[in-house]
């Protein structure tokens, strides 16, 4: 990809692109400096519940989150190794929609029967993961807090 050009004037050009993924939002379906992923420009057709997408949070963050909600005007979107959602994406801000990734060096391609498994179980368990999250953050503040106590 050219250096100088946006992932939106490369979409617009090409019509799809494969990236390198970054960050950890995205574990563990994506790993940092291992996996790709392969995203198409996004047409007018409205994105799916448990899409993968690329947008632009403003002013200028490229993201890579699922969609777990689809609302009459806006979607909500989450990273599958966050904890919070984030209202308000709309179908302006998506760049693009993923239909395949390489994971572990294997293409994996999302209408896939066990990836569909996967995507399903992964957000059921979203509540029991959050939970954890949640609390493995408050005991690292409380061992924190310990700590400069002693």
């Amino acid at each position: 990809m050219n250096v100088n050009m946006t992932f939106e004037e490369y979409l617009d050009i090409y019509g799809k692109m494969t990236y390198r993924n970054v960050g950890v939002s995205m574990l563990p379906m994506l790993k940092q400096d291992r996996d790709l992923f392969t995203v198409e420009k996004k047409t007018k057709k409205r994105c799916k519940k448990y899409d993968v997408v690329l947008y632009r949070r403003p002013p200028n963050q490229y993201v890579l989150h699922r969609v777990v909600k689809v609302r009459e005007k806006d979607y909500v979107i989450l990273g599958d190794n966050c904890e919070k959602k984030e209202y308000g994406i709309n179908d302006k801000d998506i760049l693009g929609v993923v239909t395949s990734f390489i994971h572990k060096g294997k293409t994996v391609k999302s209408d896939a029967f066990f990836y569909q498994v996967y995507v399903h179980v992964w957000y059921w368990i979203y509540p029991f993961r959050r939970l954890y999250m949640c609390g493995k953050r408050h005991l690292k503040r409380l061992n924190r807090t310990d700590s400069q106590r002693n």
